[in-house]
């Protein structure tokens, strides 16, 4: 498979660490990474017409992605 740009690791290469030790310590953090995984994905899939859709459809999923990566910096920079 391809590579998956806007991975969190690529998106926060300076919180590698904080990520790995708050997936395994926080859930809240845990699933919010994980929801951000599958819209990537699927983000991805629809961009590069694996799972083609429509163009609002597609913007959704962005938004939603945009949203998580604020919440999710959120919690790493406090």
């Amino acid at each position: 498979m391809s590579h998956t740009p806007h991975e969190l690791a690529e998106e926060f290469p300076e919180f590698v660490e904080k990520m790995s030790t708050l997936k395994q310590s926080d859930a809240h953090f845990a699933k919010l990474a994980d929801e951000y995984h599958d819209l990537n994905r699927q983000v991805h899939r629809a961009e590069t017409n694996v799972e083609p859709m429509s163009e609002l459809a597609e913007s959704e999923l962005r938004k939603k992605r945009a949203a998580l990566k604020d919440e999710i910096y959120g919690l790493l920079s406090a």
